[in-house]
């Protein structure tokens, strides 16, 4: 779910005291594109946001998300938004995160 190889990395690019700050933004635009996507009911703006959610999940670790976004991208570009589950793509969201913050100390060490 979790590819903390990639999330050390990040932390080490960034440094641990810039590291926080940069999980708490990625946390914060990430729930921002969600809101996006619920108000976004025509789902005419899906494709731009499930690639930016991609690109966000990739950078931090969220593995499962991040491809899970993907494989939204690529159907809403062949026109089928309206296929995609969302739902089930923000559960994924919300465990991950939920997986994040409680194993993130010992994954981090």
């Amino acid at each position: 779910m979790i590819d903390w190889s990639r999330v050390r990395q990040l932390r080490d690019e960034v440094g641990t005291a810039e590291f926080v700050e940069v999980v708490q933004i990625f946390l914060d635009e990430v729930q921002e594109a969600i809101d996006r996507l619920h108000k976004d009911t025509n789902r005419l703006e899906f494709e731009q946001n499930m690639h930016f959610l991609k690109g966000s999940a990739l950078s931090l670790g969220f593995d499962r998300f991040s491809k899970l976004c993907q494989d939204g991208e690529r159907i809403a570009a062949a026109g089928k938004a309206d296929e995609v589950d969302l739902i089930s793509i923000l559960k994924v969201y919300d465990e991950s995160k939920a997986v994040f913050i409680a194993d993130r100390g010992a994954n981090l060490t």
